[in-house]
């Protein structure tokens, strides 16, 4: 079976490298039509060869439309959005096309991993894939809402889970060894990168109740929660606080 990685929310195209190495073919879909120009320019040899295909495009959990307003941080373009920001001022508007995340799916194949990386809609577009019965391998979102955990569970496909901390990427899996479709080799992560997935993630999987301590212990945020259909949980793993507290007296 094609193994495909969907890279919802691809940003500058800095996970594309690593998803190549563990797939078939990537899907990166992208609404900011100059960093969708950057990964074309990244990526020429790859988009010829067929092992990667950049969707322009504002995703979402709604039928097509031609276009719709998307929301383009003026300073920081990890922080653009499609829902309509607070503060407007930060934002230049632009109206960009629109496809439902189950039309791209259904045209390019069922996903092996899905990764949702969108400002403020990873949790309407989760739903939209899970809803649709599409329950890929793997699954990883960002975890600034409850919800994100919540929808995994309901949807009693996954049992599995695994965090990724996004502010410590880049020094945690630095030189670090990965599974590839030609074996194991070394791989560095750059700042700002999902990281990486499944098993190349390092510890045990989680059971959902533990899964939902460290949570408790490490807060939301700039961390991505993973989860697998295919790998069980460690029974026996507790998460452990993960602070430091210094007393001064």
């Amino acid at each position: 079976m094609k193994k495909i990685i969907y890279d919802v929310g691809s940003n500058n195209g800095d996970d594309i490298p690593y998803y190549l190495l563990k797939s078939d073919l990537v899907v990166a879909i992208e609404a900011n039509p100059d960093l969708c120009n950057l990964i074309n320019q990244r990526f020429k040899n790859e988009i010829t060869q067929g092992k990667l295909i950049v969707e322009n495009c504002v995703v979402q959990n709604e039928n097509s439309l031609n276009e719709v307003p998307f929301y383009i941080h003026k300073t920081n373009h990890v922080l653009s959005q499609f829902p309509k920001p607070l503060k407007i001022e930060n934002f230049t508007e632009k109206k960009l096309p629109s496809k439902n995340i189950i039309e791209i799916i259904k045209k390019y194949g069922n996903p092996f991993y899905i990764k949702i990386d969108i400002e403020h809609s990873d949790h309407s577009i989760l739903k939209e894939i899970l809803s649709n019965k599409i329950t890929p391998d793997y699954i990883s979102c960002e975890s600034h809402h409850i919800e994100i955990f919540a929808t995994l569970l309901s949807s009693q496909k996954y049992k599995s889970f695994k965090l990724v901390d996004g502010a410590a990427v880049s020094k945690k899996y630095a030189n670090y060894e990965i599974a590839t479709n030609s074996g194991l080799q070394k791989y560095s992560f750059p700042h700002h990168s999902a990281g990486p997935f499944g098993n190349d993630i390092s510890g045990p999987w989680m059971t959902a109740n533990n899964f939902f301590q460290l949570l408790g212990l490490v807060g939301l945020g700039w961390k991505d929660i993973h989860v697998s259909r295919v790998d069980e949980p460690d029974l026996n793993y507790k998460p452990k606080p993960q602070v430091n507290i210094s007393v001064k007296f």
